[in-house]
This record gives C-alpha cells, sequence and structure tokens, in this order.
C-alpha cells in the first residue's frame, strides 16, 4: 500500500470519528435533551455542567475532526468523553446490545480515537494555523 493510500485511510477514519461524535452530540441536543442529558449525567453522580462540555465536546470536536483541523489535539480531547462513556458502561455487560449498553462499542470508540491521535488527519484536512505553544507534530 503507497503512503497516499494510508493517507486516504486515515482520513476514512478521522470523518468517520467525526461524524459518530457529531451524531452523538446532536442526540443529546435534539433527542435527549440538553436538560435531559444533564439529569442522565446526575443520575451517574456526575455533576450537571459535564453533560454540556460533553455535548460540546462531541458536536465541535467531531465538526473539526471531519474538517481535519487540528486533529491530534482534538482526537486527545475527545478521549476523556470516549473513556467516561466506557466507564459508564461497564456495569451493562460486554455487548452493546445488552440492556442500557455494553462496553464493547465505547471502548472500541475510545481505542480509535487513540488510533487517530497517533496517525494525524491524513488526506483532505484543513490546512489550520500553527500554535506556537504547542510541537509542530501536535498539530497535523
Amino acid at each position: 500500500m503507497s503512503d497516499q493510500q494510508s493517507q486516504y485511510g486515515v482520513a476514512l477514519l478521522r470523518v468517520s470519528l467525526g461524524v459518530l461524535f457529531l451524531a452523538h452530540g446532536l442526540l443529546k441536543v435534539l433527542v435527549f435533551t440538553p436538560a435531559g442529558t444533564v439529569g442522565f449525567f446526575e443520575s451517574l453522580g456526575f455533576p450537571g455542567f459535564f453533560a454540556y462540555l460533553v455535548i460540546v465536546g462531541e458536536i465541535g470536536g467531531g465538526l473539526l475532526l471531519i474538517a481535519g483541523a487540528y486533529t491530534r489535539i482534538i482526537a486527545l480531547a475527545l478521549v476523556p468523553i470516549a473513556l467516561g462513556a466506557t466507564l459508564v458502561h461497564l456495569g451493562n455487560g460486554w455487548v452493546f446490545s445488552a440492556e442500557g449498553g455494553g462496553w464493547e462499542f465505547p471502548l472500541f470508540l475510545t481505542i480509535t480515537t487513540l488510533v487517530q491521535a497517533m496517525l494525524g488527519a491524513g488526506a483532505f484536512a484543513l490546512r489550520t494555523p500553527e500554535l506556537p505553544f504547542l510541537p509542530r507534530a501536535m498539530q497535523a
């Protein structure tokens, strides 16, 4: 496989993850509603404002991943959200089709988001201004 083909694969992963995070964020806004999401977070023992952080992270992070803007940084910022979902679903069993959703999908999301952070943006990424406070390698 050529390096160019690999970059297309990296871009496909990036866009897929971006769409997935965006869809989950919009689900919390349009279906569960922000108030319902806050209530769910509080029922789990988390502060309600975490729900807003997750919604902003999923929607904003998803859009930035789709665009390929600051991919490594954004992917790393999304890992705690994916890891949090994994921890929330641990008690429901392994398969995600289990009642309450198991941990297999959130764990896979966590791992693929980490992989994206390692790989960078791939092909078709938006060119973004360099951030002077971060190493250049973190900004690809």
